[in-house]
């Protein structure tokens, strides 16, 4: 049975510090799954990307692994997986995960959830793609991000339209409903594949 939808999830190969994190992280897979959903992801077994993949596996959804070989080893690849995808490098790993899904949400993490993040929001600025991205925003773990990004905003670097790009939640299943309801209601087609 296809899907009702596929969501990129991006978040860290550690658990964090806070039990929060993985609470959170748990809560989003399950209503992946409870709602007949896919999960796309980076295809690892630890931390948070690990709990997400389990936790959509647990609740009946499918769950698309793409990791890159040098990271097979590093982050555990999944073989747990409906689909592994091991590519060459991690442009291609962030090219697959953005043509595969509907929507995008980043949960806690490090120095490649942000990066993903900035990325999958600069290429909706520059209409790559018209995909709905939001930040799970758990126990106020990305308001320093958020604030900094706002000083952009007062200092001419960016301006609130690109604010409006991205929705901020605490709640996942709030967030998670947000982000499916926008992008069935405007499907963006398969731009990321043609431009990438």
């Amino acid at each position: 049975m296809k899907p009702a939808f596929s969501i990129c999830v991006y978040c860290g190969s550690r658990p964090g510090q806070q039990l929060s994190h993985t609470y959170a992280a748990e809560a989003v897979g399950r209503w992946i799954g409870e709602n007949r959903g896919e999960l796309v992801y980076g295809g690892g077994r630890t931390g948070l990307m690990g709990t997400v993949a389990d936790a959509t596996r647990a609740a009946g959804g499918r769950v698309v692994g793409i990791i890159p070989t040098a990271l097979v080893g590093k982050e555990v690849a999944n073989p747990l997986c409906d689909e592994l995808h091991v590519v060459d490098t991690m442009h291609e790993r962030k090219a697959m995960m953005g043509e595969r899904a509907d929507a995008f949400i980043a949960l806690s993490g490090g120095i490649g959830t942000f990066e993903e993040l900035f990325e999958i929001w600069t290429w909706r600025q520059l209409g790559y793609h018209d995909k709905p991205v939001g930040i799970l925003n758990v126990a106020g773990y990305y308001d320093r991000m958020l604030d900094f990004v706002a000083h952009g905003v007062r200092e001419g670097f960016m301006n609130d339209w690109q604010m409006t790009l991205v929705r901020i939640g605490r709640e996942p299943e709030e967030l998670l409903s947000a982000l499916v309801d926008e992008a069935r209601r405007h499907p963006s087609g398969d731009q990321l594949a043609r431009v990438l």
